[in-house]
């Protein structure tokens, strides 16, 4: 069964930065894709970014101020958030997705098979 951990949350003030890891365990094959989303209190959770063998996806709010990376040796992914708002609070989940998938589905949250437990990340005005 895989296991995805994340860490590197925290409380930061607005225009800062945080780099959250995501460690993966117990796979038995690589996964197309991996992610981040996020869920903020009584809010859905919504999709900050993905990457996978054929590039890397942005949600529009975070595009300029978010970069994610692989390091395909270790089994981890990153989250490089910078210029960070407010609105950003939440807390973070890693995402696996083994499935291909169809054109903008690398947003919905059912496209995805493994999630960590979430990491929180507060930033204050």
């Amino acid at each position: 069964q895989v296991q995805l951990v994340e860490s590197g949350g925290g409380l930061v003030q607005a225009g800062g930065s945080l780099r959250l890891s995501c460690a993966a365990s117990g796979r038995t094959f690589s996964p197309y894709i991996m992610g981040w989303f996020r869920q903020a209190p009584d809010k859905e959770r919504e999709f900050v970014a993905g990457i996978s063998p054929y590039g890397t996806y942005y949600a529009d709010s975070v595009k300029g101020r978010f970069t994610i990376s692989g390091d395909n040796a270790k089994n981890t992914v990153y989250l490089q958030m910078s210029s960070l708002k407010p609105e950003d609070t939440a807390v973070y989940f890693c995402v696996e997705g083994y499935r291909p998938l169809g054109v903008g589905v690398h947003t919905n949250p059912s496209a995805y098979d493994s999630w960590g437990q979430g990491t929180q990340v507060t930033v204050s005005s």
